[in-house]
């Protein structure tokens, strides 16, 4: 490996906004590693990003990955983008729902940064994708809320801890952003209709803004403990 390239991790880098990052990455001249569970989806973005792309077909909250982790060159950029979520109101929230939201978006990010970060040398970053909803509250959305705004927290205090070692960590907060994911939501009218009224800017978000501000933050040399907004506003409100 050039010792020359810059490294990143990316996770959930198969699809959506891991994909868009991935290939925003990749276009500045990045080595991508990207972490994701379907093998034919990260082989079509191995095929469409070229050897600057790295495929680890590896379940995010493994042990396995943690191994990869430390048996690999350091990386210059870690981006949390692994996540999930159940939408419904906390009474009806079921332990197992409860379990997989917390395991995933907060266990799991937790110690994926906490393998990564051990190795990393000055100058690199840590970036983590939350949500709006970390700095707002949403309908049928208290654990979803809950772990993003944990990861809020994360950030900085992790900026607090890297500094002295010259690592920074930011976070990237967007709104609804169109992705596969999200498509059958967004095209329900009524639901459509409040999203883009709560958005001043009138529209959802595309997955390359968030992949912009993710590239953006990678290089900000003096930006550290920063949540940037990708929103359209809604915050602003």
């Amino acid at each position: 490996m050039d010792t020359t390239i810059k490294r990143a991790l990316v996770t959930g880098a198969s699809k959506g906004i891991g994909h868009a990052i991935s290939q925003t990455l990749v276009a500045a001249g990045w080595h991508v590693t990207g972490v994701a569970r379907g093998q034919h989806a990260l082989g079509s973005v191995h095929i469409e990003l070229g050897e600057l792309f790295e495929p680890w077909c590896v379940d995010a909250t493994s042990d396995a990955l943690l191994e990869r982790i430390a048996s690999a060159e350091p990386f210059d950029l870690l981006v949390n983008n692994l996540g999930t979520a159940r939408h419904a109101p906390l009474v009806d929230t079921p332990d197992t729902d409860l379990d997989l939201v917390l395991d995933t978006n907060i266990r799991a990010t937790l110690r994926i940064t906490r393998a990564v970060t051990r190795v990393m040398r000055a100058g690199a970053s840590v970036v983590t994708i939350t949500s709006q909803m970390a700095h707002v509250g949403g309908p049928d959305r208290i654990v979803y809320c809950t772990t993003k705004a944990a990861l809020e927290g994360m950030t900085r205090a992790l900026a607090v801890e890297l500094a002295p070692r010259g690592i920074r960590a930011n976070s990237v907060a967007p709104t609804f952003v169109r992705t596969p994911l999200t498509a059958p939501m967004l095209d329900e009218p009524e639901f459509a209709r409040w999203v883009e009224d709560m958005i001043p800017l009138g529209r959802v978000a595309q997955a390359g803004d968030v992949a912009e501000a993710v590239a953006y933050l990678a290089d900000a040399r003096s930006v550290t403990g920063h949540s940037l907004r990708v929103d359209g506003g809604w915050t602003a409100r």
